[in-house]
């Protein structure tokens, strides 16, 4: 048994955790909000509090999804193969590695 059950079980444990994942989810949403003005990966810090509050939060979840079908219907407009995007992300990644290595070496 996971401790998200375990926590369940038990009278409060439900509000307890429905709480928990909301000043989690919450504050590392309010992050991604501050990084998409400052330097910082803040379309990505974005979705990944949104991802946590949509474990338990069905509002978050269906912007979730929202944000999927617009994130597709935009990606077939640029009319790019998959085999290219992901290989523009595996060097993009690559790049970034390198950079990263060579300014801390």
């Amino acid at each position: 048994m996971n401790i998200r059950q375990q926590i369940k079980k038990t009278p409060y444990g439900s509000l307890v955790w429905r709480v928990f994942i909301g000043v989690v989810g919450g504050l590392i949403t309010i992050i991604g909000t501050v990084f998409l003005f400052a330097p910082g990966p803040g379309m990505l810090v974005l979705l990944a509090g949104l991802g946590i509050l949509a474990t338990e939060f069905a509002w978050a979840s269906r912007a979730i999804l929202k944000t999927k079908s617009l994130a597709a219907s935009a990606a077939e407009k640029v009319g790019i193969p998959l085999w290219m995007k992901y290989l523009i992300a595996a060097v993009c990644t690559l790049i970034s590695l390198v950079l990263i290595g060579y300014h801390f070496a």
